[in-house]
């Protein structure tokens, strides 16, 4: 099947033309659309067919393609069901090959050899994975090479030669070459530097067939890039057609479109050799060896979990702020900047006996580290402040963010003002309402508020658009993310800067306590931040347990809630192989949490590999629970905490009862509740009641 592919860009060369390579999102506009838009494709001339499996979070996808993928899962299409499409379409006649193009994470749950060997019996020729890095794809590719079929590469203008010579030794059919830096979509005008892009990658290449996409929509594209590629990959204006047809004509839409890139008086002839193809056994084998080394001071994994699975345009630029990192972290003069900046932050946060609250629960002492006190409320300023002096150090003058609470994008634009720098928060549409206090904040200091509408409109779609972004303006703009996720080096980088309340708690706490360390310490957990601040200073410290305090939402025997790490499993999502919350088809699944910042499908990978070794402990507070937490605190403390926080007030006075007297735990009160108010207010009628808390939020109370 391989060799299909091969021949076909051979009988292209010796017609003396480009091979035309179409994307179709399998299932889009419906599942029985599919067969007869292959059919069309094929009908009007096309050389190679890209069929997508459609996954829920694209980072690498622009809007046309996320759309169709939303819809095509709406549709119930799964992975198994678009292998059954190329079965079908074989034998319905489509004899052209055929690509399976998606993500990672859906392949990974089915079973990375039971996919390949699967798809390589549905009649499948090969695959191209969006977001697998090349140490990975060596792998898949030997495995490819196995059954038969051909691991396409994809390298991006940005692609490092170290990193060409790679992909370059492992691609066996053709190279899919990313013409501009960014995500897909039509465009008007193609890139301009496809010609000397394809000169730098033909070096590492040989003669191995290069295919062009991102942003070919015309024939007039078609036959620029053709000018220096083999081949020409089109999909997001294919999809734009199809989405604008009729039912029962998309067919002959996609037949109509084929036909005018190719010509009207083209001539279709497709070799028969690929009918033989399909049905052979006994495909030729690699013996491929990883031949990648790139050096990291900081280990990009965690045990099993870590990693930089992300689109290839992506890779530059995390290595640009990986080694501004490690330079930042190895020289004094930036750790005198960041630290000099303690006192606008309002450290050391404080750190206390909660009197009442210990009393309360009538166990453990309980003691509270009061990140609420940091300037802007929240744990989230000493991140934000050490990113931005990183982005300085680069040469950066934008950044972006993403924010659930909006705590992170308080942070960020606060550390924006004070250095003079441009700010753009990335804000789910439902998060941006129901924290709308924090998004006016931002917007007086400056920052523009970007609300999200895709998906579930959460703190999830928030990082997938600012990824995306990121990727459309590298040059100019570093992406503060504002937890311990994503690839690396981001979880590295966040809770080196995050450590600062786990090592500030221990001195504090053993300075109170004759030089003895607490018996635990507890921290909400959603994507990270906070919770590997507190738990990292303590990890060699076996003394002291960890326990994580997961969302439990309305319940874990319920499909509502944030709980990855008690109810995921591992997978790969937003550029990191962690604990995700993922259905039976490797879709990530949608989530709920009565507090925005904990409303999130993944985890960062360090807790994932604690969890995996038992070297912490996560348990998950229903949103009733979390209430409860916050109630407990406001009343007995006089502190009113984050909705957050106040997830790790419930675990930690539960702990304390089960330790008993005569132990000690550290709670960190990750952040102050103002923003969280209204969001309370708006709860109470329905979670109060399960609590028997009886207050409601009054107009005027003087009535």
């Amino acid at each position: 099947m391989t060799d299909a592919l091969r021949e076909t860009f051979d009988r292209c060369k010796l017609e003396g033309r480009n091979a035309l390579v179409n994307f179709v999102t399998a299932g889009y506009p419906t599942i029985e659309d599919t067969i007869p838009i292959l059919q069309g494709m094929q009908k009007g001339g096309v050389d190679i067919i890209e069929l997508g499996i459609p996954f829920s979070d694209p980072i690498a996808d622009g809007a046309t393609i996320q759309a169709a993928n939303t819809v095509a899962l709406n549709n119930g299409i799964t992975v198994a069901k678009c292998l059954d499409l190329v079965r079908e379409a074989r034998a319905a006649g489509v004899i052209v090959p055929i690509i399976l193009m998606g993500y990672y994470n859906p392949i990974l749950k089915y079973g990375e050899a039971k996919m390949i060997k699967d798809s390589a019996d549905a009649g499948a020729n090969g695959f191209i994975v969006v977001d697998l890095p090349p140490e990975e794809a060596i792998k898949f590719r030997t495995t490819c090479a196995e059954f038969g079929v051909s691991y396409v590469p994809l390298v991006a203008p940005a692609t490092t030669d170290a990193r060409l010579e790679v992909l370059g030794a492992i691609a066996d059919s053709f190279i899919y070459v990313v013409s501009k830096m960014g995500t897909t979509g039509a465009s008007s005008t193609v890139s301009s530097g496809i010609d000397e892009l394809c000169a730098r990658v033909r070096k590492f290449s040989g003669d191995t067939p290069l295919a062009v996409g991102f942003g070919v929509s015309t024939r007039e594209h078609f036959l620029t890039v053709g000018e220096s590629a083999d081949g020409v990959v089109i999909g997001s204006k294919i999809i734009t057609l199809l989405g604008e047809s009729a039912p029962g004509k998309r067919g002959d839409c996609a037949y109509k479109f084929v036909k005018s890139i190719l010509g009207e008086d083209f001539q279709v002839s497709h070799s028969s050799s690929v009918v033989s193809e399909i049905s052979k056994s006994g495909a030729k084998k690699s013996n491929t060896k990883p031949v990648l080394h790139e050096t990291h001071k900081y280990n990009p994994n965690f045990g099993d979990f870590g990693g930089q699975y992300v689109p290839e345009a992506l890779h530059t630029c995390l290595i640009e702020l990986e080694r501004g990192f490690e330079d930042a972290v190895a020289d004094p003069e930036f750790w005198k900047e960041f630290r000099g900046l303690y006192s606008y932050i309002g450290r050391p946060s404080s750190l206390h006996k909660a009197e009442r609250l210990t009393e309360f629960a009538g166990g453990a002492e309980i003691w509270l580290k009061r990140e609420d006190l940091n300037h802007t409320g929240s744990h989230k300023i000493n991140n934000a402040l050490a990113q931005v002096l990183i982005a300085k150090r680069l040469g950066k003058k934008k950044i972006i963010a993403e924010t659930g609470a909006g705590q992170h994008g308080v942070a960020t634009a606060t550390a924006c003002a004070k250095f003079g720098m441009e700010c753009m928060v990335f804000m789910g549409a439902e998060d941006v309402r129901r924290q709308a206090l924090n998004v006016f904040r931002m917007r007086i200091l400056g920052a523009k508020v970007v609300a999200v509408r895709n998906g579930t409109q959460t703190l999830r779609d928030a990082t997938s658009e600012a990824f995306r972004f990121w990727v459309s303006n590298l040059e100019t703009t570093h992406y503060v993310v504002g937890s311990a996720i994503g690839p690396h080096p981001y979880p590295t980088l966040v809770r080196t800067f995050q450590s600062v309340i786990g090592q500030e708690t221990k001195e504090q706490f053993m300075k109170e306590n004759d030089g003895a360390l607490p018996d635990a310490v507890v921290a909400c957990v959603g994507g990270g931040s906070n919770s590997t601040g507190m738990f990292s200073p303590f990890e060699k410290d076996t003394s002291v347990m960890m326990l994580g305090v997961e969302a439990g939402g309305d319940g874990l025997n319920t499909e509502r809630h944030s709980a990855t790490l008690t109810a995921g499993i591992p997978g790969v999502f937003h550029g990191v192989k962690t604990y995700v919350l993922q259905d039976q088809d490797g879709q990530v699944h949608d989530t709920h949490s009565v507090s925005a910042g904990l409303d999130y499908p993944g985890v960062g990978p360090e807790l994932a590999f604690w969890k995996s070794t038992g070297r912490a402990q996560f348990i998950a507070a229903t949103d009733a629970e979390a209430l409860q937490g916050f109630k407990w605190l406001s009343e007995l403390e006089g502190i009113i905490p984050a909705l957050e926080s106040s997830h790790a007030i419930f675990g930690g006075v539960n702990l304390a009862k089960k330790l008993g007297k005569g132990k000690k735990i550290v709670i960190n009160v990750s952040g102050r509740g103002d923003k969280d108010v209204q969001s309370v207010a708006e709860v109470l009628p329905t979670l109060g009641e399960q609590i028997g808390w009886d207050l409601r939020f009054e107009e005027d109370p003087s009535k």
